[in-house]
């Protein structure tokens, strides 16, 4: 399957990662993606950039080597009314949220506190995508948070990270069948290689892996073209960026 958006990435700025957004950039160039979302890690994770950080993205030229840039965040969900760690100001800045739940701010709890986190911050309306949902740590009921998406037009990231298997042990299963069920309710799906250093910019190959062996219509993934990915901003409700429309 042909993606050309990678919608998670990390620049040194997150705090735990290692590489320029100029390095992550030459390399989404070589690995042939049209665009690339910048999404460091929002303020209440540990060694995080200032919330100046995600609203100064303006200064960030709208291509780079020829990769459109995509101005992001990955937000943390902070509990289970579904807040995040992103001020409504801040938001208005960026053309796409990641929500996602990270041990040092969401304290793993049980399957139903999970569940019910997830569903409120897709009702909520501040995500884009919901980021590694396959951590077990995390554990959710996978039908009604999916459902929900589906509904809310909140895509369902796939992680080429996740799916590696050491990050977050155990979830390559849960994934497939997150994957499944995603298929089954025709959720948007995202891809995201969750890349802390350049060279996993665009390295999707276990991501792709996934969506053929489930058979999922590429109409579904709106990371298969960059018309896409820009018609699923502007159903989420961001402004159409000029500077993209030929794309």
């Amino acid at each position: 399957m042909n993606i050309v958006v990678d919608t998670h990435t990390h620049t040194y700025a997150s705090g735990h990662a290692y590489s320029t957004l100029l390095e992550n950039v030459s390399i989404a160039k070589t690995n042939g993606l049209e665009i690339l979302c910048t999404t460091d890690h929002a303020e209440r994770m540990p060694g995080a950039p200032h919330p100046w950080f995600f609203a100064n993205q303006k200064v960030i030229p709208r291509f780079l080597e020829g990769v459109a840039i995509i101005r992001g965040v990955e937000a943390n969900i902070l509990t289970v009314q579904g807040e995040i760690d992103v001020q409504p100001h801040v938001l208005s800045q960026l053309d796409w949220v990641i929500g996602s739940f990270h041990e040092p701010v969401f304290v793993p709890a049980d399957k139903r506190t999970h569940t019910q986190a997830l569903i409120n911050v897709i009702e909520r309306g501040e995500v884009d995508a919901l980021g590694h949902l396959g951590n077990p740590r995390f554990d959710f009921d996978f039908e009604p948070v999916i459902q929900c998406a589906a509904e809310n037009h909140v895509a369902i990231e796939i992680n080429n990270s996740t799916l590696l298997g050491h990050s977050r042990v155990g979830s390559i299963e849960r994934c497939y069948e997150i994957g499944r069920i995603a298929k089954l309710y025709g959720a948007p799906i995202t891809t995201g290689s969750d890349a802390h250093f350049c060279h996993a910019v665009g390295e999707l190959s276990l991501v792709r892996e996934l969506l053929e062996t489930l058979e999922i219509p590429t109409e579904q993934v709106i990371t298969h073209s960059s018309r896409q990915f820009l018609q699923f901003l502007e159903l989420r409700g961001h402004k159409a960026i000029a500077d993209f429309s030929s794309m």
